[in-house]
């Protein structure tokens, strides 16, 4: 990995991951639903929006703007992809991330009940 490339933090992955489930309906409000409803995290949509137009200044994802609809008051979704560099970028991150988990091991119910009651291991 050349030294320029970063690694994408949690919330872009969490986001292109969105991206990828959602396939051709990944517009804002969904991605915001489906982090909710999957994940239990409760984001602003203008944190979505601007995780989503960083990552397109990266060229990670593209977006393309939808059909004006009558729901939304004749304004049209912007619909966003993740492209091959993206998924890339995702594939290096997880890799790097198995890599690091591989040897953690947690500790156990009893070692936690342990050091509930008397404050060390």
């Amino acid at each position: 990995m050349a030294d320029k490339e970063k690694f994408l933090g949690e919330f872009e992955q969490m986001t292109m991951l969105a991206l990828i489930q959602l396939g051709s309906d990944a517009y804002g409000a969904k991605i915001r639903q489906l982090l909710h409803s999957e994940v239990n995290r409760n984001v602003a949509i203008g944190a979505i929006y601007s995780t989503l137009e960083r990552l397109e200044k990266k060229g990670m994802v593209t977006s393309q703007l939808g059909e004006a609809t009558a729901e939304r008051g004749g304004r049209a979704k912007r619909f966003f992809n993740v492209t091959s560099q993206g998924q890339v970028a995702l594939k290096r991150a997880r890799t790097a991330m198995d890599r690091l988990w591989q040897d953690v091991a947690f500790i156990t119910l009893a070692e936690v009940k342990t050091f509930n009651v008397i404050g060390e291991f």
